[in-house]
């Protein structure tokens, strides 16, 4: 109901038939991306964690992260981020994460490779997700399902997600590059 009074529509086809399954959701330039995601969280319904700086856990407010889901990652510190998920998808028979390639609001000249690597790795999909707010909508696209041959796959997500339209435009990566 609040998505429909914010004037969001929910388009494509939601996966709840694969159990392990990766979001990547495009493109992230606004606080506004978050409050999105948990309504598309609790709207639809499904189950889904994702990852965010770790900053965003601590006191007062870290409890209200951690119960949306949230699992907090150290962005200052090199850990095998790919690695540690990977494992968590083997150890899980259901298990889900969305996650922002830009890994920032900020403008980006190149997205973070990580959630490619953790699909790769894992053997699980890639679920593309618009979030479209020229056109108030969330497109799920179709599953991907990396071919290990990442320009060629980039390409894809490239074309996927061009022309979507960010809270804040200006902030969007240029998806040009990996066509």
């Amino acid at each position: 109901m609040i998505l429909k009074i914010w004037g969001f529509k929910i388009t494509g086809h939601f996966p709840a038939e694969i159990k392990k399954k990766l979001y990547v959701v495009y493109p992230h330039t606004s606080n506004w991306d978050f409050p999105l995601g948990i309504l598309m969280k609790g709207g639809i319904p499904m189950d889904v964690n994702y990852v965010a700086k770790d900053s965003l856990f601590k006191w007062p407010y870290g409890w209200i992260f951690r119960a949306l889901g949230g699992i907090p990652v150290d962005r200052k510190r090199r850990t095998n981020f790919v690695d540690s998920m990977t494992e968590l998808y083997n150890k899980y028979d259901r298990l889900s994460f969305a996650i922002a390639p830009e890994g920032t609001r900020k403008k980006v000249d190149r997205w973070k490779t990580g959630f490619y690597y953790i699909a790769l790795n894992a053997k699980i999909p890639i679920i593309p997700v618009k979030f479209d707010y020229k056109n108030m909508e969330v497109h799920y696209g179709d599953p991907f399902w990396p071919t290990g041959n990442f320009d060629e796959d980039m390409k894809f997500f490239a074309k996927h997600f061009m022309g979507t339209v960010g809270k804040n435009p200006e902030l969007a990566s240029d998806l040009s590059i990996y066509l």
